[in-house]
């Protein structure tokens, strides 16, 4: 199975930049794709990005142009820098591992990291 380990949440003025990392260990054949989700009390967690094969990406649109995903194969961790960062950013961030690999999970997900935005 994946283990997931995230790092780079914290608190930022509007208009600053943060970066997220997360570590995937274990059973790295599963992954298909990484990315990140988020969530706010109250709300479902949402898609923010995803990075696959080929590097090829996926934003939803609220990030565009400002959130840009990466990812080191080598090391199996996927970054997501994130500029111009505004209130409505705030939220738990999750990495997330979807798999297509039929002996794996179809998802693994981190513990999440706090992002907090202020105005």
């Amino acid at each position: 199975q994946v283990q997931l380990v995230e790092s780079g949440g914290g608190l930022v003025q509007a208009g600053g930049s943060l970066r997220l990392s997360c570590a995937a260990s274990g059973g790295t054949i599963c992954i298909s794709a990484m990315g990140w989700y988020r969530q706010t009390p109250g709300t479902l967690r949402e898609f923010v990005a995803a990075i696959a094969h080929g590097d090829v990406t996926h934003y939803t649109d609220s990030v565009k142009g400002r959130f840009t995903i990466s990812r080191d194969n080598a090391k199996n961790t996927v970054f997501l820098q994130m500029t111009s960062l505004k209130p409505e950013d705030t939220a738990v961030y999750y990495c997330n591992v979807a798999s297509l690999v039929p002996s794996c999970d179809s998802d693994y997900w981190g513990q999440g990291t706090q992002v907090t935005v202020s105005s």
